[in-house]
């Protein structure tokens, strides 16, 4: 771990956010500075609340794959995915092969559009708007392409509890192939200019440094991980979806620069490297693409009928942009909507990182590091503890005794059966 030695407290506190013009969503950072060197940092999330679980306990299953699209506007396929898996799990209802194959293409295609979109904002982040605009136009090519396979720019609609709702044709082949081809050509424009330009090595080259033994202690996921040397990615290291058939690696940095500081440059590296591994993944998709049928149970009415039997409880898991995803699901047979519904979004394990980052840094580099792990605080802000009409906030111990007391009422109410 970094060491900062400070002979005397700075006696100088601020804070930044949660409304913030270098903040794109509500989080605040508590910061110590002396001068305009960071020595302590604290962040507050859990500024926004949605109550989006809550609706889903009050609808049935195919209804709350439309609630968990929306969890957030970037990755929703991500955790449409993911909320599927544990139901298809739970239910034991096998997923046709095609429909694995397709589910794959869009979430590679997603990962594209927010690798891209994170681009232009790390860049704005930066005061370097001209290769804002480049990234951001350069996305604009794939959102068409995902309005053109599901009819949709940002919210998919293609996920369906086993399978897939809209096929992905022989004669849609061309116009991704075209796609992939305009983003090769795309990123040997975008790794000059992200990569080579001195502005952005001199603001990224040794900011932001999250070392390998600070990420294995605060296991940070996806490409903050991966940034600094950690190889961990669930299509690697669990295969799903079509992701078993791939010719598929871990993304570090040291493949391209070869070495690993675990800087924001790195963090950078790592997202213009994953664009390109994406662009590879969805050939190897459409060549190895196999005949079949998109859905398991194409009947609604069936397909809940089924669900209403199941029982049980299951973790679907997605490697998001941002990293991995988790969706815990708990089914009582009878019973329509969800018992349990519960989401860890990448953000949730990557907001940790901050501090070290941020401590023994200056206070202009906080909105280029903030954004380097790619936060989502929609993702992660869900729900506002509120008792007796009062607002407080709970502990890591009084987290940990509700955790555990919580866990023992679910194992209680499952032996009692």
């Amino acid at each position: 771990m970094k060491t900062i030695e400070v002979k005397k407290p700075s006696g100088y506190f601020t804070q930044i956010g949660p409304a913030h013009p270098a903040l794109k969503e509500p989080v605040m950072f508590n910061l110590d500075v002396e001068g305009e060197r960071i020595i302590k940092a604290d962040f507050a999330p859990g500024m926004s609340h949605r109550g989006i679980e809550w609706m889903g306990l009050r609808r049935n299953c195919i209804q709350v794959i439309y609630l968990a699209e929306r969890i957030c506007g970037i990755c929703g396929i991500t955790h449409s995915i993911s909320f599927v898996r544990a139901v298809e799990q739970i239910a034991q209802i096998q997923v046709p092969v095609r429909a694995h194959y397709i589910r794959s293409i869009v979430g590679e295609l997603e990962r594209i559009h927010s690798h891209l979109l994170w681009a232009g904002v790390a860049a704005h982040e930066l005061g370097f708007d001209s290769a804002f605009y480049l990234a951001w136009r350069v996305r604009e090519n794939v959102m068409d392409l995902v309005e053109y396979l599901t009819g949709n720019r940002v919210h998919y609609a293609m996920i369906q509890i086993g399978g897939v709702r809209r096929d992905i044709t022989r004669e849609q082949f061309p116009r991704i192939e075209e796609s992939m081809k305009f983003f090769d050509n795309a990123y040997d424009q975008l790794a000059r200019v992200f990569l080579d330009d001195t502005t952005v090595q001199m603001r990224c080259r040794d900011c932001g440094v999250l070392t390998y033994e600070e990420a294995r202690q605060l296991c940070p996921v996806g490409p903050t991980a991966r940034a600094s040397g950690i190889k961990k990615d669930v299509r690697v290291d669990h295969p799903y979806a079509g992701y078993a058939d791939l010719d598929i690696e871990y993304m570090t940095p040291d493949r391209l620069t070869g070495e690993v500081r675990g800087d924001v440059y790195d963090r950078i590296v790592v997202r213009l490297l994953e664009v390109k591994q994406s662009i590879a993944l969805v050939r190897q998709l459409l060549e190895q693409m196999p005949d079949g049928p998109l859905l398991a149970i194409p009947k609604p009415a069936v397909l809940l009928a089924k669900l209403k039997g199941a029982a049980g409880e299951a973790v679907g898991r997605h490697e998001a942009p941002r990293g991995e995803v988790m969706h815990y699901v708990r089914l009582e047979a009878g019973k329509d909507e969800p018992v349990s519904w519960k989401v860890k979004a990448s953000s949730y394990s990557n907001y940790l990182s901050w501090i070290p980052m941020m401590e023994g840094e200056q206070i202009a580099d906080i909105p280029i590091i903030a954004a380097s792990i790619d936060p989502c605080i929609s993702c992660t802000d869900r729900v506002a503890l509120v008792q007796d009409g009062n607002r407080r906030v709970l502990t890591k111990a009084e987290l940990h005794r509700l955790s555990v007391e919580k866990t023992r009422r679910i194992q209680a109410s499952l032996s009692a059966r």
